[in-house]
């Protein structure tokens, strides 16, 4: 086979599909018949300098491809295969990879370089290859430039794949000794240099020990500045990263270098070329971000406990770091506004100078406001549009009372400014300022309001007419409309100025959905996201204009389904907009199914719009689906027990929904609306319990779906529970295990990264609603004694919840909540295991004293829930 493997490869890349199909069937065969010998081949092919470049990229891309994947249960399968190997195969394989290290080609080097990773990820874990690190070190020194880069690269992407604990700190110490010095100055080939700085980026995570030695600390970071001013552009834009990366990992020892680094990013800023300059910007972005989330959880109150006190590197640099940022503002690009993913150098700036606000507040407004004062009428453009964003970007951080003044001001400028100024890039910005303003600096918690009886006709009249600008401006209109309404949620169901626009507003946004250019900007999607924010902020005299909307919005959805032989592009635009619509009619249902007189008239239309959203059903698309379904649970809400004569029809979708590991979105969302279902329906929906309860028993042990869905899952078996009652009793057997299994696991995790504990605490939120739920729903039944048996592991649970010291607010709540029902439904039979667990009491007068009324509030139910099971 091994001639035969080149040409195969070669085919493989065919332009003929016949040619392509056929060898790719051929690989798949040799793979399934003889995997050890199929990826020896690969390695052969890729180490081989005498074979052609395409063969040997394609034989290193396959054989990456056999070690790793995205879905974790497929990468799972994957590293079990690979260590089930024969080792003296495996042995051969890898000296095939490191042998491709010297090659004179670049790309086989390269993908080797990626491959060795791939294996070292597999392996180092398990302790195996544990003479790796120490083989690619000795190949540091020797002459070859191409060697070195490649094993720099290699050594890069280990400490991409591999956790910092399964590299010994002398092999650390050693990856960064090699590392620093492939970066200094002294380093003549740049090829090598610039594989040593990315190499520094993927170990800065295992560099912990060395950040913490002033010594060897002084020294990287004299490197990567060093590496800054070199003169090849991409080694440039490397160090950058370098510093970006260390400004958020090590944070805390950076003030000795803030000067000099101030220095080297400012002279970047002005001289440098753009993806050098945008980097040297993104390090007080990070700054910015780091100080942010400081001041947010210590409230400027830093105490001994606090893990990282705040430099407040931002404020010292505020009278030079300011100015610069201003500069960048005037480097626009003169079609940023039409392309979605721009980013250049004015909005990186503007993007800066708007977490600066966030990071100083007041401090930051005596500095920005000359130059908007000195640009804002200037006859260039590129003058006027600064200094409007310079404007919009401080208006979040300040307080109101700096700003407000400011804002009563500029309002009537901006206005004009939209209707009347004669470029574009001045119009786009005007709008987005103008939204930041409703967005941060109106609404009823203000006492100075700054939209007043006198300006809001004049308000709503030029954002109207700015609907039917280009669509960029268009689109941007529309966000400013969304604020302002979003800003009259609060105005209780009696009277809001908007009122007497309604018809109007409602009216120009469905026009704006029907232009033939809403394609662009996401010009659509944003009309018909005001027009949700418009109708869920209006109050009861705008319900029967509400109700109007009904019909038009179906009679949309329904051509949108009656279309017929459409292209792959067209469909996709009108799936967009079937989620569009049915997005829409879900919050018209949730608006007036919340009152009795609108519910009443609106039920005329729920068969229709039931018919609508399940045929919806047959669209191939995932987003369409989510919004159906959520519109769904939304009319199960309003209709509450009416809902049960759809059931029949729907049953068979919300089967699919729960059945769909593909798109986990869906699959979450359909859990969400059984919730919804059983609220609604109560102990109807008994018929269909069985189907529900073995496919989300089934989802629970599948490890093809995403751990997101887990939750939900568990906390839907809660809702099931409350609806049924004591009919739950045929489900404890199989629930009842799966709780307790992954209560355990939820438990005890402790050293979890942010992420983890983030996702665990949803977990034992669902595990806590659970049971919670399968506890009420047999209170007061004949069957209580059922759960008798599980009330030791739940409580064993509440414990070692309390024991570990990790739960937020939501799990504190709920996991009280829970001993109180326990107490509550299984009475004085319980009184001497409650007696005897930690939460009845040091839990309990923990939360009892909570900051949170919440918590207090649950705390005290339990409290009076015990003390009667324990005094029977």
């Amino acid at each position: 086979m091994a001639m035969e493997v080149t040409q195969v490869l070669l085919n493989a890349q065919a332009v003929d599909g016949t040619v392509r199909k056929q060898a790719e069937e051929n690989l798949k065969q040799f793979q399934e018949q003889n995997l050890p010998s199929f990826l020896f081949s690969l390695a052969g092919e890729l180490s081989n300098d005498d074979k052609p470049v395409e063969s040997r990229k394609l034989a290193g891309l396959i054989l990456k491809n056999a070690l790793d994947a995205k879905e974790q249960h497929r990468k799972l399968e994957l590293v079990q295969r690979w260590l089930s190997l024969d080792p003296s195969v495996k042995t051969q394989i890898k000296a095939c990879l490191l042998k491709t290290l010297s090659s004179p080609a670049l790309d086989a080097r390269s993908t080797a370089s990626q491959v060795v990773a791939k294996v070292a990820g597999i392996e180092l874990p398990h302790k195996q290859w544990p003479e790796l690190i120490g083989l690619l070190l000795s190949n540091i020194h020797q002459l070859p430039a191409n060697t070195r880069q490649a094993t720099l690269e290699t050594l890069g992407y280990i400490c991409e794949e591999v956790s910092p604990d399964a590299v010994e700190q002398d092999h650390v110490n050693k990856i960064l000794t090699a590392v620093v010095q492939g970066m200094n100055s002294s380093e003549s080939n740049n090829d090598v240099r610039l594989a040593a700085t990315r190499a520094l980026y993927n170990a800065l995570g295992f560099a912990q020990a060395n950040f913490s030695n002033d010594m060897e600390r002084d020294y990287i970071m004299r490197v990567v500045c060093e590496a800054t001013l070199s003169p090849e552009l991409r080694i440039r834009q490397a160090a950058f990263e370098c510093l970006v990366a260390i400004s958020s990992t090590y944070y805390e020892k950076l003030a000795p270098y803030i000067q000099d680094i101030f220095n080297i990013t400012a002279k970047a800023v002005k001289e440098d070329e753009e993806p050098v300059a945008l980097q040297a910007i993104e390090f007080w972005s990070s700054i910015c971000d780091e100080e942010i989330d400081i001041l947010e959880e210590y409230g400027g109150d830093f105490t001994g406990d606090s893990d990282v006190p705040c430099f407040y590197f931002v404020k010292q640099a505020l009278p030079v770091l300011v100015p610069m940022l201003l500069e960048t503002l005037l480097k626009q690009d003169e079609d940023q506004d039409q392309d979605e993913g721009a980013w250049n150098i004015a909005m990186a700036g503007g993007t800066c100078l708007g977490l600066v606000a966030r990071t100083v507040g007041d401090d930051v407004v005596p500095l920005v406001m000359p130059f908007i004062e000195e640009n804002i009428t200037k006859p260039d453009w590129r003058q006027r549009e600064a200094a409007t964003y310079a404007f919009g970007s401080i208006l979040e951080g300040p307080s109101p009372d700096k700003l407000i003044p400011l804002v009563n001001i500029a309002l009537n400028f901006m206005l004009t400014a939209l209707m009347n100024d004669p470029n574009n890039h001045v119009k786009d910005t005007t709008a987005w300022t103008l939204g930041r303003m409703f967005e941060f600096l109106h609404g009823s918690a203000l006492e100075t309001p700054i939209i007043t009886q006198a300006n809001i006709q004049q308000i709503i009249n030029v954002l109207l007419q700015s609907m039917k600008d280009v669509p960029n401006v268009a689109e941007k209109a529309c966000g400013a409309l969304y604020f302002l309404a979003q800003g009259y949620e609060d105005a209780g169901s009696s009277s809001s100025p908007l009122t007497p626009f309604f018809q109007e507003i409602v009216q120009a946004l469905l026009t704006v959905t029907h232009r033939e250019d809403a394609g662009e900007s996401r010009l659509r999607t944003a009309a018909y996201e005001t027009l949700n924010e418009v109708v869920r902020c209006s109050t009861d005299e705008t319900a029967s204009m509400v109700l109007q909307l009904i019909p038009v919005i179906m009679m949309e959805l329904h051509q949108t389904l009656e279309a017929q032989k459409l292209s792959s592009d067209e469909r996709e635009k009108q799936n967009e907009l079937q989620g569009l619509l049915c997005g829409c009619l879900q919050v018209i249902i949730q608006k007036l199914g919340s009152s009795e007189q609108s519910k009443y008239v609106f039920m005329q239309y729920a068969d229709q719009m039931m018919a609508l959203f399940l045929r919806v059903f047959a669209s191939r698309s995932a987003t369409a689906h989510e919004e159906a379904m959520l519109a769904i649970g939304a009319l199960a809400y309003a209709t509450s027990a009416d809902f049960v004569k759809y059931m029949p029809e729907f049953y068979r979708y919300l089967e699919m929904g729960l059945q769909n590991f593909e798109d986990y979105q869906v699959c979450a969302i359909t859990v969400g609306v059984v919730g919804d279902i059983c609220r609604a329906l109560e102990d109807k929906i008994l018929p269909y319990c069985d189907g529900i309860m073995t496919q989300l028993l089934k989802d629970l042990s599948s490890n093809q779906l995403h751990r997101s869905v887990k939750p939900p899952i568990f906390s839907c078996f809660g809702d099931i529970a409350l609806a049924i009652g004591e009919n739950f009793e045929k489900y404890l057997i199989y629930a009842m295990p799966m709780l307790q299994s992954a209560a355990e696991l939820s438990a005890h995790i402790s050293g979890a990264d942010d992420d983890m504990l983030e996702y665990t605490n949803s977990l034992r939120n669902g595990i806590l609603e659970a049971y919670s739920g399968i506890f009420q729903g047999f209170k007061g039944s004949s069957k209580t004694q059922l759960l008798m048996p599980f009330a030791p592991h739940v409580l064993q649970f509440l414990d070692s919840l309390y024991m570990e010291k990790d739960m937020d607010d939501a799990v504190s709540k709920t996991a009280i909540g829970v001993l109180g029902d326990l107490a509550d439904t299984l009475g004085s039979n319980a009184g001497p295991l409650i007696q005897q667990s930690v939460s009845s009491k040091d839990f309990l007068s923990e939360c009892l004293s909570s900051d949170d009324h919440l918590i207090r509030e649950s705390a005290e139910w339990a409290k009076l829930a015990i003390s009667r099971a324990i005094s029977f």
